[in-house]
């Protein structure tokens, strides 16, 4: 796994800091004043306009570098879901793979023909491969696109073969409730591919594990997310006008302890 070349510079908080608060946040459905709670819980003062700012300047260079993975397989589930921003009708297009992990996310206002042509090739040019088999709802747009675009892919088209991009929308869901819904568009799809991302990283499919096995993945998953930040080996510093309390700290395998007042 390669680092991302993220820069801290200007920044008075320590690298681990900033990695915890982007963690948090795209991982758990939280907002801004909440990560800025639970910080506050472990020691470290720092203000939620700051987790946003972090959260939107390293959320996708994270995600773009826990993508740098081997290629997906050849099976592809697509699917849409309605969403409403700021009283306008918008819809949301997924594609993921057949273990449910999410390739691509595009916000439209339209699901006909050319939002749905958009939509693939944007997904066969991040991908870079063409699927074997294409699975999606009954929408003809689907059909139309596939013809025009990948002639040669499978295509099968039934509600109840799609599960696995219905499925993938619930955290979604789950977090535009504790954002209290999306304001724009653009601000919805930059939120989404940074989501997409880093949320999954830290879901492995645990009902297929042993809990040893889950602990174990989830150790090498947080080794790899420590690397790409750039938070491995870092000690835990701050400029003086930050406020860490000496008793709490952001060790992951140690109980946090209360020092009597």
């Amino acid at each position: 796994m390669s680092s991302v070349p993220l820069s801290y510079k200007g920044h008075p908080y320590p690298a681990e800091i900033i990695s915890h608060c982007v963690r948090r946040y795209f991982r758990l459905p939280l907002s801004f004043r909440e990560v800025e709670e639970l910080m506050l819980a472990r020691g470290v003062i720092v203000s939620y306009g700051s987790v946003r700012r972090w959260c939107a300047k390293f959320g996708q260079a994270c995600t773009d570098a826990l993508r740098r993975r081997p290629r997906p397989g050849d099976k592809r589930h697509l699917g849409e879901v309605f969403v409403r921003i700021n009283g306008e009708p918008t819809y949301r297009w997924r594609a993921v793979d057949a273990d449910g992990t999410a390739l691509d996310i595009l916000v439209q206002n339209r699901r006909n023909k050319a939002a749905a042509r958009r939509f693939f090739r944007r997904l066969l040019k991040r991908t870079g491969a063409v699927p074997r088999v294409l699975v999606t709802d009954k929408p003809r747009s689907y059909g139309v696109v596939r013809r025009e675009l990948t002639r040669s892919v499978e295509h099968r088209s039934h509600k109840g073969l799609n599960n696995r991009a219905e499925n993938s929308h619930r955290p979604t869901r789950r977090h535009e409730r504790a954002m209290k819904r999306f304001r724009s568009a653009g601000a919805a799809q930059g939120f989404l591919s940074a989501f997409s991302g880093i949320s999954p990283h830290f879901r492995p499919r645990g009902h297929l594990m042993t809990a040893a096995g889950h602990r174990s993945e989830m150790t090498i998953r947080f080794a790899i997310w420590d690397q790409i930040t750039k938070a491995a080996g870092r000690p835990t510093m701050a400029r003086p006008e930050i406020a860490i309390r000496p008793q709490y700290t952001l060790t992951r395998h140690q109980p946090v302890t209360f020092s009597p007042t």
